[in-house]
């Protein structure tokens, strides 16, 4: 009879355990799917003559239609100028004067994309002058590639994305708003 009560105990601390196993590898799939959720993303697709670039759509301050922003005098030829935001005065940049993609033509489809940066220093604002807007595009981490080759561009790349039958250009908000390297005029 002892042997018969051994041989249930044990089942039953057999049982118990892969009830623990099972709970655990429940709990770490759970864990995993949420890491996979937090590390999606949406950005905001735009073009630049054919080319199809992105921003993380939570650095989007606002979209505005094209008006001729007020001069700078001595800015790079890139800096358009600066629009009065509410009170705050932001410059705006056209990307593709920046990037060199082609003769900048401004069309009724031309808007500015307000970019917003914070970091512990400061916050900053600043309007980049794009073709046309194409769409939210929601990926996960995972699918982002890494940029190759050097170009104008490649310093503000953050990877690339695929989009359908397009690749998207996924721009560094953090690298775009750098004060120092907007004024670093590459020869």
């Amino acid at each position: 009879m002892d042997a018969v009560t051994t041989g249930i105990d044990s089942a039953q601390n057999m049982t118990d355990l892969s009830k623990q196993n099972i709970e655990a590898q429940a709990e770490a799939l759970l864990d995993s799917m949420n890491d996979e959720v937090s590390e999606s993303a949406d950005f905001l697709s735009f073009k630049l003559a054919h080319e199809l670039y992105g921003v993380e759509i939570k650095d989007v301050e606002e979209i505005r239609v094209w008006e001729r922003p007020t001069p700078i005098p001595r800015a790079p030829e890139f800096v358009r100028g600066v629009i009065n935001l509410r009170g705050m005065i932001v410059p705006v940049v056209d990307l593709r004067s920046r990037f060199s993609v082609g003769k900048c033509e401004y069309l009724p489809t031309t808007v500015v994309i307000v970019l917003r940066y914070s970091d512990e220093e400061s916050e900053r604002l600043m309007g980049l002058v794009v073709d046309a807007v194409s769409d939210v595009v929601s990926r996960g981490q995972n699918e982002l590639y890494p940029a190759v080759g050097e170009s104008l561009v490649t310093p503000y790349l953050q990877g690339l994305i695929n989009v359908g039958e397009q690749v998207m250009s996924l721009l560094d908000t953090e690298e775009l708003l750098n004060i120092e390297r907007i004024l670093r005029v590459e020869s």
